[in-house]
């Protein structure tokens, strides 16, 4: 091919391309003096004129545009339906090369002229395509075959093809930033050429026919997912001559045949999309090119599809497979964090942190597809979704419009999905030819399932890593590992943390398992749990702290810091009325049964308790605040303090305690890769049959309590309740973070000394930067204490912000893995600087004992348990002290205090002991699994174990107060 020639088929597709858009420019222009009833007929005629010239071109260049005509024919969903009539002829019915040259090729490839090599060869092709064309022929020992021949020349000008498409993008993406195909072209660069060796196609054919065991010869039923298709069995190869076992049938898109047969195209469909979704997710190899030339349809029942054409393949990574299966599980769930985690582990970066619209696109992606007939109103759909969606992304940025058009969402895309997309697009396509409609998430999900499900489960007895490599810090520790195991192999365990202080010292700091039921990754010791009720145990303490500092009574009635708090009958209610569950507003969320998003907005939330009426007298009864206790206590803080909630949380405990990036309520936007994804251990839940019905009120019986906890993993994993303020059940944390904690609190305030710098990353490395939703200003401040806590508030603004950068500060790495296995997915820059605080301007320093105090009041223990003193301020032998669980041990004496959450993360610690332990696990029980290591823990140290843990065992504290009363706010 020379230049010239070269330089026509350019002129050509510019030609055509340029008629084409002034055709339909002028149409639009016309279709304004026109009816509505002759706009439509305008458009079809337009459509078939452009059609017919498009097709004209395609078969006159050949090459590439053929295969992009091929494309494009299949895409029924997307493009009017003349051209979908005419494109398809392009699928297996060009004009065929002469006989001659076909004769010549097969004789110079197999070294034979044509009669020493067949007894029969068809002169007619069954088929010519972009590449090659098939004759059908009977080789001398009599074996019927079909001979697949590369056209001549075809090599040259495929090249040369690519080498203009790949022009063309570099200038759109120039014109265009936001349109850079590139990704997409270089890997089409990368794995086009591969098609132009038939040896290639050959031992492609044979790997996918080896690896889906579903050919012709493989009749076993038992083979979980089996496929059943047919491929046909490779007889002989060169570069440029491929002879394959014949197979009769019919085409796929041979309507009148199928018919005939009557193929269920439905079935048929359902069945070539189940054998692409085992190439991908299970194999990790897949043929790249399903369009509907590369499938026959047998003729004999059960009429099962036949896979042609091998010559573009894809071979995934075991990582990236993995990715792709959880992307895909991520989208149908509705898991954001799951999503950013598999975008990180495929290396897709994004610009901005946009989660919402990430898993829109990515839904759109996997949806459902559209017969033909409904194209048209499906992509006016689409086109007003995806503008919707640009203008949320435009305003995000504070783009004006020629920046927005200049800008790319997408830092970094992967070459490795570029064919998986391509595939997904045609088997869409695919379907919409054929007009059935196909659930991508009911056919794909066994699959992608399969895959995640076999590395996950691989528990102790099959991983050798389960148990996160760490130093032992004790030998009580190197026991407990093994129970762990023994958990685990029992299916217990998903992913859990355990971590605990005797003495002031860590004895115990155990991660083990994976991140979740999609997630392989090991849990890691600065891995984040969401941990539900156990935040109450975090906020009450807040409340503790302003009372230490001044800023707040006990015995103060909440309207007094609220004034907004004391109408409907709430001005007699105190803060210890609040801490202690005897307000009576237990039921003052109840809003949230019927919107549980609402949970998500914390001025609405405030403003629904200020506005709730109390159902009993203030300390006539205990109830369990289930939910409300959180807004009560946050109202309450922020009221008094003048701050937003987080900074509270900062000052008061994150920078004293050096447990920066590992506890929230309410996280940031970046660490979403080191959260850990709640799922439900369904054998405990089945013990629910075995709950006495007597036992519980009439209105919440065993099936009420099935359906709530098989509820809550859905909600809390939803990202943006993971990133709202929900004080009563929203913290993540580690188990180092949250023992770290109560390891102060059981020494009357005094910080324990640095936490093991063996532990990797150390405790504290990751900066501590959340965000501050909650912008409105209290009204009116508390007395004197309000100017003071004003100006600290507007030094920490919220609007003077940075982004957290969710690496290691000291640039520690994972033994095992990277740092970049907790990627920065996002950039929001409404984030909070308050970082900036140092420890000692929010803790005490005793200079003389040269120990660090977050309390001065020495007996903050019995403020917590609510004893001694504080006795008079809680309910008479109630199950709560002044914001905390009290822990009792078989006399009945309390011997310290806490609070667990639903699903079995708990926090407590033992005073008498100095004793504490926090125990955080993401696959949620009744709490048999906390209860268990507490007890092994607890009678190897020769303490007693709290009553709750063991006289309860099968069920956690949490769950027992829940058990008890209706969850019904």
């Amino acid at each position: 091919m020379g230049w010239g020639n070269i330089y026509r088929r350019r002129m050509k597709v510019f030609t055509l391309a340029f008629i084409i858009y002034f055709d339909y420019k002028a149409l639009q222009q016309r279709e304004k003096w026109n009816s509505k009833s002759k706009r439509a007929a305008l458009w079809e005629k337009a459509h078939e004129r452009n059609a017919k010239r498009v097709l004209s071109l395609m078969i006159e260049l050949e090459g590439l545009w053929v295969k992009l005509g091929q494309y494009l024919s299949t895409r029924a969903d997307v493009l009017p339906e003349a051209y979908i009539c005419l494109l398809k002829q392009l699928q297996d019915s060009l004009p065929p090369r002469p006989l001659e040259e076909v004769c010549q090729t097969i004789q110079t490839e197999l070294g034979k002229n044509m009669d020493d090599l067949f007894s029969d060869f068809v002169k007619a092709p069954l088929a010519t395509a972009s590449i090659a064309q098939v004759h059908r022929a009977t080789l001398r020992n009599g074996q019927e075959v079909v001979v697949k021949v590369q056209h001549e020349g075809i090599k040259t000008i495929i090249l040369e093809d690519l080498k203009n498409a790949k022009s063309i993008i570099d200038w759109i993406a120039w014109a265009e930033p936001q349109y850079d195909f590139n990704p997409m072209i270089d890997e089409w660069c990368k794995e086009a050429p591969k098609e132009l060796d038939f040896n290639h196609e050959a031992e492609n054919t044979r790997t996918v026919s080896r690896n889906l065991r579903c050919n012709s010869k493989c009749d076993d039923e038992k083979v979980t997912n089996r496929v059943n298709v047919l491929i046909p069995e490779v007889i002989q190869s060169t570069e440029k001559v491929l002879l394959l076992e014949y197979m009769d049938g019919v085409r796929l898109n041979d309507n009148e045949s199928l018919e005939a047969l009557g193929v269920d195209k439905r079935k048929l469909v359902q069945e070539i999309t189940r054998a692409y979704a085992h190439q991908i997710y299970v194999d990790g190899f897949f043929n790249g090119d399903p369009h509907p030339g590369n499938f026959l349809v047998s003729k004999e029942p059960p009429h099962r599809p036949i896979l042609l054409d091998f010559g573009l393949t894809k071979l995934l990574s075991s990582a990236m497979k993995l990715a792709l299966a959880q992307m895909f599980l991520a989208s149908i769930e509705g898991d954001h964090v799951a999503l950013l985690s598999a975008f990180a582990e495929m290396g897709l970066q994004l610009r901005l942190d946009m989660p919402e619209q990430a898993m829109e696109v990515t839904n759109v992606f996997f949806r459902t597809s559209t017969p033909a007939n409904e194209a048209p109103e499906n992509m006016k759909s689409l086109a007003e979704q995806r503008t919707k969606g640009m203008k949320v992304i435009q305003e995000k940025m504070k783009l004006n419009q020629k920046q927005f058009k200049r800008f790319n969402p997408i830092d970094a895309f992967p070459g490795d999905i570029v064919i998986f997309t391509r595939v997904i697009n045609l088997l869409r396509g695919l379907s919409s030819t054929l007009n059935v409609r196909i659930v991508y998430s009911d056919i794909m999900r066994p699959f992608a399932e399969s895959v995640l499900l076999d590395n996950i489960n691989k528990g102790p007895r099959l991983n050798s890593q389960w148990i996160y490599e760490t130093p032992t810090h004790s030998d009580l520790e190197a026991k407990l590992r093994k129970l762990m195991v023994e958990l685990g192999n029992g299916d217990k365990i998903l992913g859990i943390q355990v971590c605990a202080y005797k003495d002031g010292e860590v004895i115990i700091d155990t991660a083990a398992g994976v991140l979740g039921r999609y997630d392989p990754r090991p849990v890691r010791p600065d891995s984040l749990f969401p941990v539900f009720s156990v935040t109450k145990g975090i906020t009450a303490g807040m409340l503790h702290w302003l009372v230490d500092n001044g800023k707040l009574k006990l015995e103060e009635n909440v309207s007094n810091i609220w004034p907004e708090f004391g109408s409907n009958r709430k001005d007699l209610i105190k803060v210890h009325h609040v801490l202690n569950h005897t307000s009576g507003l237990h039921n003052a969320l109840a809003i949230t049964r019927e919107n549980p998003l609402l949970m998500s907005d914390w001025d609405e939330c405030l403003n629904h308790i200020a506005l709730s009426v109390p159902e009993t007298e203030p300390g006539h009864e205990q109830l369990y605040h289930y939910l409300s206790f959180g807004w009560l206590c946050g109202g309450i803080i922020e009221h008094a303090s003048g701050k937003k909630f987080q900074q509270i949380l900062e000052e008061a405990f994150i920078h004293p305690l050096k447990i920066e990036g590992e506890l929230y309520i309410g996280i940031p936007p970046g660490v979403e890769s080191r959260l850990a994804t709640l799922t439900v251990d369904m054998e405990d839940l089945s013990k629910l049959s075995g709950i006495s019905s007597s036992d519980l009120p009439s209105t919440f019986q065993p099936d009420d309590i099935s359906q709530l906890v098989n509820t809550l993993p859905v909600l809390f994993n939803m990202l943006n309740v993971r990133r709202a303020i929900i004080p009563a059940a929203n913290g993540h944390c580690s188990a180092r973070a949250l023992a770290r904690y109560y390891a102060t609190l059981v020494d009357s305030g005094v910080i324990p000394p640095p936490h093991s710098s063996s532990s990797e990353p150390p405790l504290g490395s990751h900066p501590h930067i959340p965000k501050f939703p909650s912008q409105k200003t209290p009204k009116k401040q508390k007395g004197s204490n309000s100017k003071e806590l004003t100006a600290d508030s507007k030094r920490n603004n919220p609007s003077e912000s940075t982004q957290e950068n969710n690496s290691s500060s000291d640039g520690s790495h994972d033994k095992r893995a990277s740092s970049e296995d907790y990627t920065r997915l996002g950039n929001d820059s409404s984030s909070s600087s308050s970082n900036n605080l140092t420890t000692e301007s929010n803790a005490n320093v005793d200079n003389h004992q040269n120990v660090t105090k977050i309390f001065s009041n020495i007996r903050i223990h019995d403020a917590c348990m609510g004893v001694g003193e504080y006795e008079n301020l809680v309910f008479p032998n109630g199950k709560f002290g002044l914001g905390f669980r009290r822990f009792s041990s078989k006399d009945g004496s309390f011997v310290g205090f806490g609070h667990s959450g639903m699903g079995g993360s708990t926090g407590f610690c033992d005073i008498k002991n100095r004793f504490a332990i926090a125990v955080t696990v993401n696959k949620m029980s009744f709490g048999s699994v906390t209860a268990s290591i507490i007890q092994f823990v607890c009678s190897e140290l020769n303490i007693p174990v709290p009553e709750e843990f063991s006289r309860f065992g099968e069920r956690g504290p949490d769950m027992q107060l829940n058990l008890q009363r209706p969850l019904i706010n």
